[in-house]
């Protein structure tokens, strides 16, 4: 059986059973072990260190123009294997082929936005801040960045990482989840057929040891984290204890704020997509509806149950699919739990997704579609993330009254509104406690020339990822008071040779 191994420099790559120890890496679409990955131990994330002290002074080093034709290169060799990687991931994550080449897209937006590395590095200058004083600015790699990621995006969130981090001259150190590991490893090796140095980005599996390892080493100057927001925040305070950056990204429960003036079919077909998609294993899908008025409730309803029944659950690989199965049969499991609770704490269960098969795959992770209606905040099914198909239907009396639930919410990553009234709009857009914002756009994830980050328990930490923020966070700042003594200029035939002498001794050569 297939054995997927660490990307660290100088590494034989181990085949067959030797070593260990492992985990089981599932393909959803059957409910079958397909792989194991090797899980790495501090010693492996010591020898990333290694590897990455000895290649990041050369390559932070080198010129950011030098560095963007890389990341340029390594662009196009990701566009190139566009479609043998959407199918990995899909193999090993069951989101559907498109899904899944819209996730590898998005992070390839980020590596685009990163080629533009030699503006975004320019300083500041100040000419004259005092009598023959100037003062300037630089920035500087941290050194080496780490990234822990998720399994719901193993192409799109480790490109948003190690894009920039690199881009700016950075080494990197990528602890991808263990379920979906093989498009990491082989972002990796592209980034290294791309032209990057050996040990500037390599790959250790693992668990808590291995993230532990990662938040402790005195080496490691940044770690950026996407996960649950109890394991954010867990990162988020050992990071910081051992003295590094770090920005942890935790969970959601984005809320569709829904106004009677709403165009109630454009809003389903968003629903669809944003509850529904990608099997609702997304940070920023949108798993609770708001309805501001019983009479917007129950039109909208009545337009989402036929529109629940048509969606189509199918494997990964069937174009007419809208979504496929979830991870693993752990995570099923969850989801078909958070449902039966929902109904246990007196939720109206319109649409029942447990128990889906589908023929010829029984033995795989699907659930079906469900919709929830007559939700109330009380409910311990509204205020944690369920992570799965399930939309939660929560009546709001007025448009005061929907604005408080995702400002009260303990997560505050994103909100939409729909609506055609710009005033109820641009109000909902300044009050809302919530980090990013849709105007009648259900997944308001930004582009990547701006940042994505959410408030309260949905980040912690101070800066946000990709975008000018991520260069920010990936980046120190040097800033230097020059003054030059007054002297008179140098005239004679004698002095402009030796001066002529003493420029030579300094000439750089250039590495462009």
């Amino acid at each position: 059986m297939r054995v997927i191994d660490h990307v660290i420099a100088g590494d034989t790559a181990v085949s067959g059973d030797e070593g260990g120890p492992f985990g089981a890496v599932f393909d959803p679409n059957r409910g079958e072990v397909q792989a194991h990955v090797r899980l790495g131990a501090v010693a492996d994330v010591q020898r990333a260190v290694a590897a990455a002290l000895a290649a990041q002074p050369a390559w932070g080093a080198t010129n950011p123009q030098r560095r963007a034709r890389v990341l340029f290169r390594f662009k196009e060799l990701v566009e190139a294997n566009m479609d043998s990687l959407a199918e990995l991931l899909s193999s090993e994550h069951g989101k559907v082929i498109a899904d899944s080449k819209g996730d590898i897209q998005r992070g390839l937006d980020v590596i685009e936005f990163a080629c533009g590395v030699p503006h975004l590095l320019k300083g500041d200058h100040t000419q004259g801040a005092g009598p023959g004083i100037d003062v300037y600015s630089m920035r500087l790699a941290v050194g080496i960045g780490a990234g822990i990621t998720p399994f719901n995006f193993p192409a799109m969130i480790p490109m948003w990482m190690f894009g920039v981090a690199i881009a700016c001259g950075n080494a990197f150190i990528l602890k991808p989840s263990e379920r979906d590991p093989s498009v990491p490893v082989r972002l990796a090796e592209l980034m290294r057929e791309a032209g990057a140095p050996e040990g500037i980005l390599q790959v250790v599996h693992g668990d808590k040891t291995v993230v532990d390892a990662i938040l402790d080493h005195p080496a490691i100057g940044a770690v950026s984290f996407v996960g649950s927001s109890d394991i954010a925040h867990y990162v988020y305070r050992r990071g910081v204890a051992a003295g590094k950056r770090v920005q942890a990204m935790g969970g959601a429960k984005n809320h569709g704020i829904v106004m009677p003036d709403a165009d109630l079919d454009q809003v389903v077909a968003d629903l669809a997509g944003a509850a529904f998609g990608s099997a609702g294993e997304r940070c920023m899908a949108l798993p609770v509806v708001v309805p501001v008025g019983d009479k917007t409730a129950e039109a909208l309803r009545e337009k989402l149950i036929p529109a629940i029944h048509a969606l189509r659950v199918g494997v990964s690989t069937d174009p007419e699919a809208h979504y496929g199965p979830v991870v693993n049969a752990a995570h099923k499991a969850r989801v078909e739990s958070w449902i039966a609770k929902g109904v246990e704490e007196g939720a109206e269960l319109v649409v029942d997704g447990r128990g889906f098969r589908l023929q010829g795959h029984e033995r795989g992770f699907f659930v079906g579609p469900t919709l929830f209606d007559h939700v109330t905040p009380a409910m311990s099914a509204y205020r944690e993330e369920i992570f799965g198909p399930v939309l939660q239907i929560v009546r709001a009396p007025d448009f005061e009254s929907a604005v408080r639930l995702p400002s009260e919410h303990q997560y505050g990553n994103g909100v939409a509104i729909f609506t055609r009234n710009g005033h109820a709009a641009r109000e909902f857009a300044a009050r809302v406690n919530v980090g990013m914002v849709g105007i009648n756009v259900p997944i308001p994830v930004p582009v990547a020339y701006h940042s994505f980050g959410g408030w309260k328990r949905s980040a912690f930490g101070d800066m946000n990822q990709h975008g000018e923020e991520g260069v920010r966070f990936w980046t120190r700042v040097k800033t230097i008071t020059q003054r030059w003594p007054d002297g008179s200029v140098l005239g004679t035939q004698a002095e402009d040779g030796a001066a002529a002498r003493t420029q030579d001794a300094f000439v750089i050569p250039t590495m462009g």
